[in-house]
């Protein structure tokens, strides 16, 4: 199969009317361009947005006082009793049920409830 490949090569070039010798690197950067583009593209649609939203979560995480209301990424809401590094206690249900849960696995803060 990669045998061919030479021949692949020079067919492709003679097509395109250039030679190996010919081809200029101004030929090579339009060649490229394409490429880039996506790249820049991808970069301003995907991976800016995500960056922003991780460090607006990391921001809420670290800024949990006791007292607030959050829900975990499991679904599980609570009342935060202590916060101790990056773990954090929170209160379930009206039978104060405690639950050890990482400061991680804080998905949002909620608006405070009154028990």
């Amino acid at each position: 199969m990669f045998r061919n490949l030479p021949v692949f090569a020079t067919k492709l070039m003679a097509a395109t009317g250039t030679t190996g010798q010919d081809m200029t690197t101004a030929d090579m950067l339009l060649q490229l361009l394409p490429f880039v583009l996506i790249i820049v593209v991808f970069y301003f649609i995907l991976i800016r947005p995500q960056r922003k939203r991780d460090k607006e979560d990391e921001a809420m995480r670290n800024n949990l006082e006791v007292g607030d209301v959050v829900t975990t990424r499991g679904g599980i809401v609570g009342k935060i009793t202590n916060i101790k590094d990056d773990q954090i206690t929170i209160q379930t249900g009206s039978d104060s049920v405690k639950i050890r849960v990482m400061r991680w696995a804080v998905a949002r803060k909620e608006e405070k409830i009154s028990d």
